[in-house]
């Protein structure tokens, strides 16, 4: 390989860096809505591509590759960018490892084959690019593409609920009448936006709840639909069990309310469904 070839090479493995040592690649089945968010709302590019050219590396090049799996140096077409900044090159460079068949042979990676790729850029190579985790290549089909176009454009939007860090203060408050309550939760956000869950208990109803994204909390706000960005956003970052620090201020009546209320908001979201192990 010339000197260029080999050069090209080692850039690229100090930028896919160490994190292919602890990642499983190639989920047994499709991504859920959650494995393609983890993806995706990280990821500064998204693009559809097509494969030109795979060189395998060899073993003393791959070193740090996952035990079971092989590094291939790929050149490929953009067929279409989903995200990133303007100015990117029609052709882009990226390493992947791809674990062996049943019979330890290596992957087969075909040429025009097509993929979405989630990926960072090389701050110094334009044209070389950095899966976000070792299984971000997904194999392209038109409905994949659309569902993880969904995504982007619910997290670039500018209401968008924001990450999730951890639940602050709960508040339970008895109505007038038996079996009334409001039961509210401030949740703690990365960007110290506002997030609330309030809880609504009248009598003869049965209870609902809903999110409010500011400062003024909405009683009528809905609860988030499934397969949402709001949903996940809760779903996958709300812990199982509410920390006793939330109920600082609560008495011991108002603590087993407020249990009971996040219980209801936990049940009524469902599981948070990953087929991958997230970075």
């Amino acid at each position: 390989m010339p000197r260029s070839g080999q050069a090209a090479i080692a850039a690229l493995l100090l930028l896919l860096g160490q994190a292919a040592e602890s990642q499983p690649v190639s989920p047994p089945v499709g991504p859920t809505y959650a494995d393609l968010a983890d993806l995706a709302v990280t990821a500064p590019i998204a693009a559809h591509v097509r494969i030109a050219r795979v060189d395998r590396l060899r073993a003393e090049e791959a070193a740090s590759a996952p035990a079971g799996h092989r590094r291939f140096l790929v050149d490929a077409d953009i067929v279409a960018l989903i995200r990133g900044a303007q100015g990117m090159p029609a052709r882009i460079r990226y390493l992947v490892d791809l674990p062996n068949d049943a019979r330890g042979r290596p992957a087969d990676l075909r040429r025009r084959s097509e993929w979405l790729l989630l990926a960072s850029r090389s701050p110094v190579r334009p044209e070389e690019l950095r899966l976000v985790a070792p299984d971000a290549q997904l194999p392209y089909s038109a409905e994949l593409a659309e569902r993880l176009r969904a995504i982007l454009r619910e997290s670039n939007a500018a209401t968008a609920a924001p990450r999730i860090t951890g639940i602050g203060r709960a508040f339970h408050v008895p109505g007038s009448l038996p079996g009334e309550s409001e039961t509210q939760f401030f949740l703690q956000t990365a960007n110290n936006r506002p997030i609330s869950i309030s809880v609504l208990r009248r009598p003869n109803e049965p209870p609902r709840w809903g999110v409010s994204l500011t400062e003024v909390i909405d009683e009528a706000a809905p609860s988030p639909a499934r397969d949402t960005l709001l949903w996940y956003r809760l779903a996958c970052s709300l812990p199982a069990q509410l920390p006793r620090a939330s109920l600082s201020e609560a008495s011991a009546e108002e603590g087993r309310a407020i249990e009971a209320d996040y219980r209801f908001v936990m049940e009524t979201l469902g599981r948070c469904q990953r087929n991958r192990r997230p970075a």
